[in-house]
């Protein structure tokens, strides 16, 4: 018999409008063991789908399947495929992508990403760690990857219950590769680097930024260079900022791979840098503020919004008449709304006007889920100071 977990009306509701996760408050009776995949019931018995469970997380259920449908081999199969068949279509111009964004895919908890031949996987739960054996079988089946490396040393591993740790799964991955982002290309170190290795979210923003991109160039945050080595070329001069040492020097050993010769890295702390390049008056023409996630809790989201307005205000103030600026934000709990209005009583602050020229959201390949917000948690906005 499939272990079974009976839930609320609530749940049941709430699975119904096409959200996949059911929380433990909403859980009535549990018939199964951490990790299992389970038979979803609600309280008149029928069937709601098939889930897995967690005996750790507030999050008890991710839904795979609803009705009567089996979450067995042959459906793993197809979404997989499903995934992949995706980003085939999108003709993306990196070797560098996206290849299964969890709920975003239908896979919950499942995240895989392509560094050329490499895969590197994540397993988020209870319930996709035990079937990673099976996902890495099939990845390996339709891709034939040179290997396939976990990179389960995610947080949120902890909150389930989960051994943190790194370990190449299948074939040989290399400790660092290189990767092509349209023209420019990027040394990754898969086992160490940030997420996976590199943001992947901001691939196409990075590209519709350097459109708009002139004169002297600030990019705040920049961790590896992303926005500063694509925009740079497009630039008179270029300064990426960032508090890690080791960020920056492989800032700098990227911008030699790709001959840029005009690209400055300071290692600094990005507010403390702002409010002293605006002591010094300095002017720039292309300011980039993409920040880490300052609200990573809901009850954080005051502080952050406080955090948000700061480096945009310092911001405005060095940014030059004409000049474009680049604010970005990563944290779910901010909404889109939240950093509009943000931006715009920095702008009061610093006495400049503004147009926005894009409102920009995650690349293609990190789908977002209709009614399922969480999906939908990355913001861009490119603005013109008047």
């Amino acid at each position: 018999m499939m272990p079974t977990v009976v839930v609320h009306p609530r749940a049941v509701e709430r699975a119904r409008r096409g959200h996949p996760w059911i929380y433990r408050s909403d859980v009535v009776e549990v018939g199964a063991r951490a990790g299992d995949l389970v038979r979803v019931l609600g309280p008149n018995g029928r069937a709601v789908g098939e889930a897995l469970y967690s005996d750790r997380s507030q999050i008890a259920l991710r839904l795979l399947v609803r009705g009567e449908r089996h979450a067995d081999r042959d459906w793993l199969r197809e979404r997989l495929q499903a995934a992949i068949a995706l980003r085939r279509g999108l003709g993306i111009e990196a070797t560098a992508y996206r290849l299964v964004h969890a709920e975003g895919d239908l896979l919950p908890s499942l995240v895989v990403d392509r560094y050329g031949d490499v895969l590197v996987v994540q397993a988020l739960s209870q319930g996709m760690d035990r079937r990673l054996g099976e996902v890495v079988e099939l990845l390996a089946e339709e891709l034939a990857p040179a290997g396939i490396l976990a990179r389960n040393d995610a947080r949120v591993r902890a909150l389930e219950g989960l051994e943190r740790k790194v370990e190449v799964l299948r074939g040989e991955v290399p400790p660092r590769l290189v990767v092509r982002d349209r023209d420019v290309e990027y040394e990754v170190d898969l086992r160490q680097g940030q997420k996976t290795g590199l943001f992947l979210d901001q691939r196409e923003n990075r590209w519709a930024a350097a459109r708009y991109a002139h004169g002297r160039l600030l990019d705040c945050f920049s961790y590896d260079g992303g926005f500063a080595l694509q925009l740079a070329r497009r630039c008179d001069e270029a300064l990426a900022v960032d508090i890690s040492p080791e960020a920056a020097a492989r800032i700098e050993r990227n911008a030699a791979r790709n001959a840029i010769g005009n690209l400055l890295v300071h290692v600094a702390n990005a507010f403390d840098f702002l409010r002293e390049a605006e002591r010094r008056g300095e002017r720039f023409d292309t300011i980039v503020l993409d920040p880490p996630a300052f609200a990573k809790t809901r009850a954080a989201l005051g502080k952050a919004l406080g955090g948000y307005k700061e480096i945009n205000l310092r911001a405005l103030k060095l940014l030059a008449p004409g000049g474009v600026l680049v604010t970005c934000s990563c944290s779910y709990h901010v909404s889109e709304a939240q950093l509009l209005e943000v931006v715009r009583a920095a702008a009061v602050d610093a006495h400049a006007a503004l147009s926005l020229v894009e409102k920009r959201v995650q690349s293609p390949d990190h789908p977002v889920l209709l009614g399922v917000p969480e999906t939908d948690y990355l913001k861009c906005l490119i603005l013109r100071k008047l």
